[in-house]
Parts: C-alpha cells; sequence; structure tokens
C-alpha cells in the first residue's frame, strides 16, 4: 500500500491529538495519544494534545484546530459521542464516524450487522440485566451448553471478559460484573487473530496480513493485551493460507457491512476444526508503536509513520454523506 509523506503545508492549524477520556481504556490511549504526537511532531507537524476527560481544555484546543487525531478507546470515545461532537462543532475527525461507531461499540448490534453479510459469528445471548443471575445461567446452558464466555456487550480491550465452564462459575460471573449489559457466548477454544483493514478516500480495502496472539490458556484476556500476563504474537497468523485468506475477506466484509472507514481492526477466533469467527471490531484500536495495527502495518512493510499519515488523510470527509 503506497502512502505519500505528509507535508505540513496540508494543515491551516494544528492537528489536535485527543487522548486520555474516562473509560476503563485511558491508560491505552494515552500511550497512543503520545506516539501519535510525537510520531507528527517528527513529520514536522504542529500538535496539540487534548485529554478528553477535560472538558474545558478540549473545547478550547479544538478552537483553530484543522483536525481531530482520535488517539483514544472506550466509552465517550469510541461508541459515537465524541464523533458527534465533533461534527456539531465542524472539526474534521480521524477514523469511522457516529453510526459505525456507535454500532461497532455494541457487540450484539455489530454481530447481527455482520452476520446478515455473511461473516460467521459465534452463537450468543444478550443477558438482561433484570432477570436473577441463577435463572440466567440454567436459560444460557440450555441454549448454549458449557464453557461460554461471559462479556460486556460496550466495552473493549476485553476488560470484563471472563471463562465460564460450570454453572457455579456462570452464576458468578454474572453476579460479580455489576451494571452494565452482559452477553455469553459458546467459548470455542482455538487461536486468536486479529485483522487490520485499511481504507483510502477513494474507498478501496487493503487488508492487513492477520496477526496470532500466542497466550498459554489460549484466552486472549485483557492482561494478555496489557502486557501484565505472557503473550507471543506470530505475523502472519499460524494457520493455513486458505484460512488466512478467509480472515482477510471477513474482515473486509465486516468492516463493509458496519460502515468504518479509514482503519479498523477486527478480533477473530480460529477455532481447532478451523472454522474462522468473527468475535467483535475495534473502530479506534490502539496505536502505540508495540500495539497490534502498528505490528501488522509492519509485517506489510507499512512504517508507523505511514500508518500515522494515512489516518490523519482520512479525516478528509463528511463521514454523513456514508450513513
Amino acid at each position: 500500500m503506497h502512502v505519500d509523506q505528509l507535508d505540513p503545508d496540508e494543515f491551516t492549524g494544528p492537528v489536535a491529538v485527543i487522548t486520555g477520556g474516562w473509560s476503563r481504556e485511558r491508560d491505552r490511549s494515552l500511550l497512543s495519544g503520545t506516539a501519535v504526537t510525537d510520531a507528527l511532531t517528527v513529520m514536522g507537524i504542529k500538535t496539540r494534545s487534548l485529554d478528553l476527560a477535560d472538558r474545558e481544555d478540549l473545547l478550547a484546543g479544538l478552537d483553530g484546530a484543522s483536525v481531530a487525531f482520535l488517539a483514544i478507546a472506550g466509552r465517550g470515545a469510541e461508541d459515537g459521542r465524541l464523533q458527534g461532537l465533533l461534527e456539531t462543532l465542524g472539526v474534521p475527525y480521524t477514523g469511522s464516524g457516529v453510526l459505525a461507531s456507535a454500532v461497532g461499540m455494541n457487540k450484539l448490534h455489530s454481530k447481527a450487522l455482520v452476520a446478515a453479510a455473511g461473516v460467521r459469528v459465534p452463537r450468543g445471548v444478550k443477558i438482561a440485566p433484570t432477570a436473577a443471575a441463577d435463572e440466567h445461567a440454567v436459560g444460557i446452558e440450555q441454549l448454549l451448553g458449557l464453557p461460554v464466555i461471559v462479556k460486556p456487550v460496550s466495552e473493549g480491550g476485553s476488560i470484563g471478559l471472563q471463562v465460564a465452564t460450570t454453572m457455579e462459575s456462570l452464576i458468578a460471573a454474572i453476579t460479580e460484573h455489576g451494571d452494565g449489559e452482559l452477553m455469553a457466548e459458546v467459548f470455542h477454544p482455538g487461536r486468536s487473530v486479529s485483522v487490520g483493514v485499511l481504507e483510502d478516500q477513494r474507498g478501496v480495502i487493503h487488508v492487513l496480513p492477520p496477526l496470532e496472539a500466542q497466550t498459554p490458556n489460549g484466552l486472549y484476556s485483557y492482561a494478555a493485551k496489557r502486557g501484565t500476563a505472557a503473550c507471543d504474537y506470530h505475523c502472519p497468523a499460524r494457520v493455513s493460507a486458505e484460512t488466512l485468506e478467509d480472515l482477510r475477506r471477513q474482515a473486509a466484509a465486516a468492516h463493509c457491512a458496519l460502515g468504518c472507514y479509514s482503519y479498523s481492526r477486527h478480533d477473530f477466533i480460529v477455532t481447532e476444526a478451523g472454522e474462522v469467527l468473527w468475535l467483535e471490531v475495534n473502530t479506534l484500536p490502539g496505536l502505540s508503536r508495540s500495539g497490534n495495527l502498528t505490528r501488522m502495518a509492519l509485517a506489510d512493510g507499512i512504517s508507523y509513520e505511514q500508518l500515522v499519515t494515512h489516518i490523519v488523510r482520512g479525516a478528509n470527509i463528511d463521514r454523513r454523506a456514508r450513513t
């Protein structure tokens, strides 16, 4: 994929790098924000670093900015709310629009959309917050069997994800979560694989080499994603050529079905039987220099600076025309 070098004269004002926020992914966002700011600075682009958690500073910092670079993830940022604010203010921004961001953050809605487009997904069910945990557990066991994965409907980074192998652990997983919507999915042992998708301003899709995350217990958990648990990476993933092509095809189909724009990252499980199942989308994947999207880009011959260049150039589009 060819990416032309950025010219500082392309920008009439500074690039506002929005990071931080108040979600449980704040730490990940700050890493992305620092890496993006440093890369843009090296390329001669004037930047402003803004923390979403400081609303007054955010609004003041957006004044005069030519582009908002969303180096942030989680609630309040990846769910369409920040995108809606920027559209109201008339500030061009990177990544997907309001609708794709909102739908992508909700795992149940996004699964329904990609499944309708022919993308294979694991069977799952919503856990309504009104029923008792033991009643839910009985219904889930009858519908899906055990083991299952219990996870929040609208969190990223595998936050709150638990594997339940018994009725007791299933009840505990439902009870311990607290507030917020939950869902349960059939647990399929296999390889955890992520696939990055880049889209240029003409709508041409470029799929990056799939990346496999190998952990001792086979679960790509919150701790593994944060580097606090053992994890080895393989890019391309250690699967057959046919499976690699299937992963690429399904990632591109999911990107388009959800209305994502410019870039996205899709998480899959490749089961022990070789079946590819789509799990979720990251419409604002982490952008640290050691992040998964960066690893995939480097394996495809795209430098970190080129990746940042591609993303910032994607801000020059009216996403309302895509919804």
